[in-house]
């Protein structure tokens, strides 16, 4: 068993939730958060940046954490466990751009409800829930307009960055 680590990003743009579709050798994959692996020498947080701009083209800032999911799935060598640490974004508009190499086709941005039934993956649904109530919350006391990054200072993965 080995144990692998990646990070990913609930994106929410005006109540809205970004959403990637993927499609492997036209098998139906399913609609699922921008995730990726850690790389060598990055933070969680520089990884969940860079990974929803790869994926997505979607440039996006970190609030706070939200929480961390666990599965497990078997290679033709191994049984992986992946750990998953997500953060709460604020996308900074509707843009997205699937990035084909990863096999994503589709992407875009639904409401709470519509990402919900979207999402191929239970353990992706339970993040989506706490997000999204963290969300509501910061919205309903008047603090999502000005939020504060996760690391207490304003910063923006860039293109350039990547």
């Amino acid at each position: 068993m080995t144990e692998a680590t990646s990070c990913g990003g609930v994106v929410i743009f005006r109540g809205k939730i970004l959403l990637l579709y993927k499609n492997i050798r036209n098998r139906y994959e399913g609609w699922v958060l921008p995730k990726g692996t850690v790389e060598p020498g990055e933070s969680y947080e520089e990884t969940a940046l860079r990974e929803v701009l790869e994926e997505s083209g979607a440039r996006a800032q970190i609030v706070r954490y939200v929480g961390k999911s666990q599965y497990t799935f078997n290679t033709a060598r191994e049984e992986i466990v992946k750990n998953v640490h997500w953060y709460l974004m604020a996308g900074e508009s509707y843009y997205s751009k699937p990035q084909r190499e990863e096999y994503f086709m589709d992407s875009g941005y639904y409401k709470f409800h519509e990402a919900y039934h979207l999402l191929k993956f239970s353990n992706e649904k339970q993040i989506l829930e706490q997000a999204f109530a963290e969300y509501q919350s910061l919205k309903r006391s008047n603090q999502w307009e000005s939020v504060r990054l996760f690391s207490g200072e304003k910063r923006v993965l860039e293109e350039t960055d990547v």
